[in-house]
């Protein structure tokens, strides 16, 4: 094979890998465009839709004991937090906040485990789109270096606020 040949073989495949050829693996049906038997088919599905939408369950939010009482955890024991700089119930724990303090997210209607008052769980919307669980009003956050179980940053003043850990009646730890 000469140079020449080599080089379009080689720039065929990476076209081809590229534009999602034979070996695309990915993608939903929407993502892609339709090949001839999709685009011409309209037989009925086998499968009748539900009913109703199973709702998607969210981040479980738990309760356990620690040196400041029983607080707030997520389900891998990671402690939770709220900012009391935040007064208005929404975010303000953006950019380099955000990556000491990464906000607790959800992708469904956040799970109440053991003390937690279901009614005080809520979510609220992050300006890029993500939905963050809320406690009693407060956005909810993690301290990104911290492991499970560990509870390193109760009472600590970073980004222009206090950090404090959240009780199962909403309220920061004394």
């Amino acid at each position: 094979m000469t140079g020449r040949a080599r080089a379009t073989a080689v720039a065929a495949v990476l076209i081809t890998t590229a534009c999602g050829g034979p070996s695309d693996t990915g993608g939903d049906a929407a993502s892609r465009p339709a090949t001839s038997s999709e685009a011409t088919s309209t037989a009925p599905s086998a499968t009748a839709p539900s009913s109703s939408p199973t709702p998607v369950a969210g981040t479980a939010i738990t309760t356990a004991d620690s040196e400041f009482g029983e607080m707030l955890f997520d389900q891998p024991g990671q402690a939770i937090y709220l900012f009391d700089k935040e007064s208005s119930g929404r975010p303000d724990c953006y950019g380099e906040c955000a990556t000491a303090w990464p906000p607790v997210l959800t992708t469904g209607t956040p799970q109440p485990m053991g003390a937690v008052r279901a009614e005080l769980l809520g979510t609220v919307a992050r300006d890029d789109g993500s939905m963050q669980v809320t406690y009693a009003g407060h956005p909810l956050y993690y301290y990104a270096h911290e492991g499970p179980g560990q509870v390193l940053c109760h009472d600590v003043v970073d980004f222009g606020g206090r950090w404090l850990v959240v009780t199962p009646e909403g309220t920061a730890a004394p």
